[in-house]
Formats: structure tokens, C-alpha cells, sequence
């Protein structure tokens, strides 16, 4: 049963000269005034979605991107202020892009969080998409498996430090402890300081690929996936993947158990008055994605929507289609909230939607958009 709507916001500036016939992504450049105010943006929402009735504020790290798409680097820091300006928001790490971290430091930082915020911020992890951030933090991603390697590494020791009063690793990539003298003996364990107050600390991870290796991970290591913008049957295939994937670990769940929906989401009196104004923010968002491999583009397309779409005979996604696959819900209200009805009745297990803003899409239209699905559509679900 849908319990809990949340919102997402991955930290964008771009608000003009969208779409197409818009700014190309790589000749924006936005002033550190201007990129700044990301955290302003945040704020505003997040007492925006308080105001509402919203349970969590999801956000998502990233780094040098002057562009202004993606401008939170410590999603840590940002949900510790942002929970000093609110009452009783939470703030979801969507994600702390792990192969970038030391993993101890990574838990040394939630875990004070944790504590700090009285259990407000919800840990996730991620292995990261963008090349550029990255491997110049000194880790692998154009080599997925080197990539997928090192984060398993790192998730087992951040849980082990999360749950044991002194732990020890020894694995490819990590050490733990240094094997060192201190104070009169030889070290041979180690106590992260603190620890999360907040345990069992639920972990939430995206789940993108539907790789069958990663599904398996994250139901051995208790790990819930957000699946968000999935049409059918792809989400239902990923659904009961997941589902068989806890059911061999000894755990028995409803289809959707433990997994958080997202939704892009655009309303207006008729859908096609809502796919008339969503379309520049369609466009932007593939603008950002294509050129980055987040799209099944053939490198033709990825060409033409890099010149603006006008490639001869290169046939590009449209928000039409993507409304027809259900991967966008455009539409009144309550359009919105049938679609809505009809994925809690096929996935019963499921308590967490979100609701996602898109690149480009202005500060105003979001809050616009989140107050009229506040309005009308989350009382359909009410009790």
C-alpha cells in the first residue's frame, strides 16, 4: 500500500533556454553564484514539501558540473543543515556515489548524521555513472566490472563497521586495520566512532540495469532498490527479480516489499495540455542523458539530439511515447492518481513513491506541481 510520497531533486540550476532549440548541455556555464544557488533550491523545497505533507526529500551527490545539472557534492552535509531548518522532513542520500569514498569515512559520516539529525537521513549508495567525477576521484567506471568490484568490497566493510562493536577486512581492494603497532600491541580490529544510533540502518540503492549479479547483491546484502521511471513489463520483470532474489536468501516478501517507486510526473486540466508543457523539460533531461549512455540511444540519435534534434532521418524518443509507456504520468489529477492506484494493486508490497524533478524543470513549476499532487492525488491514498 502507498504510504509514503517523497520527492527527488538531483540538484539542477538550468531553467531557461530548454528543449531542443535550447542552450546545448555543453555550452552551459553557469557563475559559482549561480551554481550556489542549488542550496537555496533545496531549501525552498524541502520546506515547500514539509508545508505538504511529504514524508522524505531525496537528493542525489554529484560533481564538477558547471553546466548547473548537477551541482550537491555531500549529500551528507546538505540533508544534516537542511534537517535544522525543518521539523520532521528526511532527507534520502540518493546516492552517495561509493566508489568515490573511502567506505569508513562514508560510515563515520552517516553514522554522525545519524545521530545529529535523531535519524532523519536515510543512507544510500550508488556506483556512479558520470566518467568525469568518478575517475578523478581515482576510481574505476568506464570498467563496469572493476567498478561493480570495488563498491561490493566497499559495501561490506561500511556494514560491518555499521553493525559490529570491532570489525576487521581483508579483501582485495581494503585492508582493515592497518597492521600496525599502537599503544603496546599490534592492531588487529577496529571501532567505527560513531556508530549509527539508528540500527538496523536501512540501505537504499538504485536499481538500474536489472543485472541479475547486482540484484543478488543487494538481496544478500539487506539492500532496497528505488526503480524509478521503468515502464511495463520492464518494473514487473525487475519486480519479480528482486522478489526471487529475497525469497533465495530466506526471506518471504509481496512483490514490491522493500522497494520505493519514482515517477515523472506532470499535471494540467488535459494530458495533452500536460505533455504541451513538460516537452522542454523532456527534452533537456535527454540533452543531459543521452551523451552520458543513460538512454538506449543509437549513437545516430545521440548525435542528433546533440544538434538539437535536427538530424535527417533520425527518428528521437518522444514524451508521447513515454507517457503511452507509462514511464511519464502526464495528465489531470486524477489520471494521475488512477495510474498510481493501478501500480499499488499490482504491487501491494510497495509503500515509497517518489516523485522526481526533471532537468530544466524552474523551481516554481516544481513547487506548483508537488502542491497539486499533494492536493489531488495523494488524498486518494490516504488510509
Amino acid at each position: 500500500m502507498f504510504t509514503n510520497f517523497s520527492a527527488s531533486y538531483a540538484g539542477h540550476v538550468v531553467d531557461d533556454n530548454l528543449g531542443f532549440g535550447g542552450t546545448p548541455a555543453n555550452d552551459r556555464w553557469y557563475s559559482n553564484e549561480k551554481l550556489a544557488e542549488t542550496y537555496d533550491w533545496a531549501l525552498d523545497i524541502a520546506r515547500h514539501l514539509e508545508a505538504n505533507g511529504y514524508k522524505e526529500f531525496w537528493m542525489a551527490e554529484h560533481h564538477f558540473q558547471p553546466e548547473g545539472y548537477e551541482g550537491i557534492p555531500n549529500l551528507l552535509m546538505l540533508g544534516l543543515y537542511l534537517a535544522t531548518q525543518t521539523e520532521s522532513l528526511k532527507y534520502g542520500c540518493g546516492f552517495n556515489i561509493t566508489p568515490m569514498w573511502h567506505p569508513l569515512r562514508l560510515a563515520e559520516d552517516f553514522a554522525m548524521a545519524d545521530i545529529l539529525t535523531k535519524g532523519r537521513v536515510i543512507f544510500g549508495v550508488g556506483r556512479g555513472y558520470h566518467t568525469r567525477e568518478v575517475e578523478t576521484f581515482g576510481a574505476p567506471m568506464r570498467d563496469s566490472d572493476a567498478n561493480r568490484e570495488l563498491f561490493e568490497e566497499q559495501v561490506e566493510v561500511i556494514i560491518k563497521a555499521f553493525n559490529e562493536d570491532s570489525f576487521s577486512h581483508q579483501g582485495k581492494h581494503f585492508q582493515l586495520p592497518a597492521r600496525v603497532p599502537y599503544r603496546g600491541y599490534e592492531l588487529e580490529k577496529l571501532t567505527l566512532v560513531p556508530r549509527p544510533v539508528n540500527r538496523p540502518v536501512d540501505i537504499w540503492q538504485p536499481l538500474v540495469s536489472g543485472n541479475p549479479r547486482g540484484i543478488e547483491f543487494m538481496a544478500k546484502m539487506g539492500i532496497k532498490p528505488v526503480i524509478a521511471n521503468n515502464p511495463e513489463p520492464t518494473l514487473g520483470e525487475r519486480m519479480r527479480l528482486f522478489q526471487q532474489a529475497q525469497l533465495d536468501c530466506g526471506r518471504e516478501t509481496q512483490l514490491g516489499e522493500g522497494v520505493a517507486l519514482g515517477y515523472r510526473v506532470f499535471m494540467a486540466e488535459s494530458k495533452e495540455k500536460a505533455i504541451e508543457k513538460a516537452k522542454p523539460y523532456f527534452e533537456e533531461a535527454m540533452k543531459f542523458a543521452a551523451p552520458l549512455g543513460l538512454m538506449p540511444l543509437s549513437p545516430e540519435q545521440i548525435e542528433s539530439v546533440a544538434n538539437g534534434g535536427r538530424s535527417r532521418g533520425v527518428k528521437l524518443p518522444t514524451l508521447e511515447e513515454a507517457v503511452e509507456g507509462g514511464s511519464w504520468l502526464c495528465g489531470p489529477p486524477e489520471s494521475v492518481a488512477e495510474s498510481l492506484k493501478q501500480a499499488e494493486e499490482r504491487y501491494p508490497g510497495v509503500e515509497r513513491v517518489n516523485i522526481g524533478s526533471v532537468m530544466g524543470m524552474p523551481l516554481g513549476v516544481f513547487k506548483e506541481q508537488l502542491s497539486i499532487f499533494a492536493e489531488e492525488v495523494m488524498p486518494a491514498f490516504k488510509g
